[in-house]
């Protein structure tokens, strides 16, 4: 883990991220707060390419919690039957949406408490569906964040939780909205796992990461 960088650093590193990509924008396909919320859930433990790839079919005929509840498990299952756990996630999903129409008259809860209530939702899918569609500023804190965190000196943290913290904490705020955006696609396309692409990373010079690669 690297120590936590000084606000100036960090005001720099995002004033760069923000130059490079002034709208990032997430890369789960939706075209309501109700289908992004399934996509989210989806999304645990898979690739959004790959949610991508099963849910444009599926919201093409199950865009609201009515729709889906109409369409049925069985046939949710053939349309996610690609996504990992897919079984337990179609349990879920028809779950929520039942929970959505009964009670909430088929809208999706804005507080991230009532999101997480709902069966598959939990803080940082509840995250992502208030900030990609509220526009508020939550930091939905997956791999990519918690890696580029830890190894950058952003946002250092033992959890997501405690890196969520130091993100609200120490970013400022300016940059908080888009700021989970900025970071899940360095994260996944510049700051790899196994090989991070250093070389070209535009916060280089910035960035605590001890073994950077040439």
């Amino acid at each position: 883990m690297a120590r936590q960088l000084d606000y100036h650093t960090i005001r720099e590193i995002f004033t760069r991220f923000q130059a490079a990509e002034p709208e990032p924008k997430g890369e789960l396909e939706h075209v309501n707060a109700f289908t992004l919320l399934v996509a989210v859930a989806l999304s645990a433990q898979a690739t959004d390419t790959g949610v991508n790839k099963a849910t444009r079919a599926l919201f093409a005929v199950a865009d609201t919690p009515d729709r889906m509840l109409a369409l049925g498990e069985e046939r949710l299952t053939e349309h996610i039957r690609t996504i990992g756990l897919y079984r337990n996630k179609a349990k879920n999903v028809m779950k929520l949406s039942r929970i959505l129409a009964q009670e909430y008259g088929g809208e999706v809860p804005s507080s991230r408490a009532a999101l997480q209530s709902l069966p598959g939702v939990g803080r940082k899918t509840a995250n992502v569906v208030l900030n990609m569609w509220w526009q508020y500023p939550a930091q939905a804190v997956d791999t990519h964040i918690f890696r580029f965190g830890n190894r950058s000196g952003v946002c250092p943290g033992k959890d997501v939780v405690a890196v969520e913290h130091a993100i609200e904490d120490h970013v400022p705020v300016e940059f908080q909205r888009h700021a989970h955006h900025w970071m899940i696609l360095h994260g996944r396309y510049v700051c790899k796992a196994r090989k991070p692409l250093c070389a070209t990373c535009v916060i280089r010079d910035l960035c605590e990461f001890e073994d950077k690669t040439l």
